[in-house]
């Protein structure tokens, strides 16, 4: 067999006679030296695997062992790897080899995924079919620079009295919902998220180790609502393993920026990240990671962060569609300065505060405005609702403000008296039931009535049966919000019964 000489290496050659046809001989083939890293599972339990001997491993980098399972890196130890199970099979025990795979985490996306139960790797829990998708998106990636994004100037209506006319949300921004347990704050998400039934909005729910009762919950009040079809619902439930709690909101985010880039709207609820950051905790101490203030690593608040400022509203450039935010977090005994509260009201663009001692007088939904914003504001309110609403705001403030001095059992002036009743008016009307969101025109016609004093001299159930039979007639045929004040103030003014008109003071 012939020979040559190569880069100093002595080189067989095939006879090209003796060739057999259709051979794979490379005449540019270079002998080389190759290398492969093997480590080995060394220690394994509550989710979490150690691994020697991988020395070329990155942070987020999936790791595959011999029996198939996989595990995701997420800490980089001197002699040790840290890693997340992401599935583990009856095989994997002490001693498994383990290799890298060069990839990193990422979930499928797309249309696909509407109206389905998925885990944060994708899989369906809802006993359907496998989900099918052409597209996939990485779990963690740099929120879009400043260059791409626009200012948030539309309005993501709740449906809402007290959000859409108070304390508005734009699409695009990040608006957190905080309270202690129990007062409502899952329900007042649902409400929102109802509210977006065709209104061209789709939505993530991203519930975080939440009771499996919980989570069959929600899914059945979105389907009951008809709004499951537009929804996909993450679900890390309260059994499952610290590292797929860590990825739920982030696989939820990933789901919901393919469709931002698509250019269209979407609203996302992480529910609730008080027990995400409880799973980071947990997952940081049994990697015996330095705790910091109350036992949470020092990397907590860029953990929220990294995730909160992914939502925005892109450039018209870019498509225009935009990613609002919705997390939930939880106080107790409503100390809102605690550490894990305090963090994400620096993040996000303002709070719905959810009062207890609200919600015990039955109050509902129970949002206490005085420590409720939206810095946002008026800037992505319809113009006419923000005009009619102003002077109701005002009202209710400084009726907030007066009804302390009625505790103390003193006459009071004619004009304060006043403004305390209208001012009690109007929480009743304020007053709403879950899963009943009002569309625009209502949130129209009822500022109207209020402000032209249709229901003065009502009390209890009488001004909310009067409030409905409005609601009912504004879900009519009405006119447009663009159509000016006075078509408005002469449409309310047909629609109430004559009883409940005031009468003309006399001159």
């Amino acid at each position: 067999m012939p020979s040559e000489l190569r880069d100093g290496l002595r080189v067989a050659l095939p006879d090209e006679a003796s060739e057999p046809p259709g051979s794979a001989w490379r005449s540019d083939y270079r002998p080389q030296l190759r290398i492969s890293e093997v480590g080995k599972l060394v220690a394994i339990g509550d989710g979490i695997a150690r691994i020697e001997g991988l020395p070329s491993a990155a942070m987020d980098e999936i790791l595959s062992f011999e029996d198939g399972s996989e595990a995701l890196v997420f800490d980089l130890g001197r002699t040790r790897i840290g890693a997340i199970l992401l599935n583990q099979r009856e095989g994997l025990a002490a001693g498994s080899s383990a290799s890298l795979t060069g990839r990193r985490l990422d979930i499928g996306v797309g249309d696909a995924f509407l109206g389905r139960v998925v885990d944060p790797l994708g899989h369906a829990l809802d006993g359907g079919l496998p989900i099918q998708c052409s597209r996939r998106r990485a779990l963690e990636v740099s929120s879009p620079p400043i260059t791409a994004r626009d200012f948030v100037h539309k309005p993501l209506l709740s449906g809402n009295k007290m959000i859409d006319t108070m304390i508005p949300i734009g699409k695009g921004q990040r608006q957190l919902i905080i309270g202690d347990a129990g007062t409502g704050k899952s329900s007042l998400a649902l409400d929102t998220l109802v509210a977006q039934k065709g209104r061209d909005v789709l939505c993530v729910y991203v519930l975080i180790s939440q009771k499996r009762s919980a989570v069959v919950a929600t899914i059945e009040t979105l389907r009951e609502a008809g709004v499951l079809d537009i929804s996909c619902v993450v679900v890390a439930e309260a059994t499952t393993t610290p590292g797929l709690k860590f990825l739920a909101p982030f696989a939820g985010c990933a789901l919901a920026e393919e469709w931002m880039g698509a250019g269209r709207d979407v609203l996302v609820v992480y529910d609730d990240l008080t027990t995400h950051a409880r799973a980071y905790r947990e997952l940081s101490l049994l990697l015996r990671r330095p705790p910091g203030r109350e036992a949470y690593p020092g990397d907590i608040f860029y953990l929220h962060s990294r995730l909160l400022e992914r939502s925005t509203c892109l450039a018209a450039s870019l498509g225009g569609g935009s990613m609002t935010a919705l997390p939930i977090v939880e106080t107790e005994q409503g100390e809102i300065a605690a550490y894990i509260p305090t963090n994400l009201i620096s993040i996000t663009d303002g709070q719905i505060y959810l009062d207890p001692a609200l919600y015990a007088r039955g109050f509902l939904p129970a949002i206490d405005i005085t420590r409720s914003v939206s810095r946002i504001g008026g800037k992505a309110q319809l113009p006419a609702i923000k005009s009619e609403a102003g002077r109701m705001k005002l009202d209710f403030l400084q009726f907030l403000e007066l009804e302390v001095f009625t505790r103390f059992g003193s006459r009071l002036e004619a004009s304060v008296d006043a403004k305390i009743r209208r001012g009690r008016l109007l929480r009743e009307l304020l007053k709403q039931d879950r899963l009943a969101p009002l569309s625009p025109e209502q949130q129209m016609a009822w500022l109207v009535a209020y402000g032209d004093e249709f229901f003065d001299g009502l009390e209890g159930t009488a001004v909310q049966e009067r409030l409905r039979s409005l609601l009912e007639q504004a879900a009519g045929k009405t006119p447009e919000l663009s159509a000016g004040a006075e078509a408005w103030h002469a449409a309310v003014a047909a629609w109430l019964p004559a009883e409940v008109k005031v009468d003309e003071p006399s001159a």
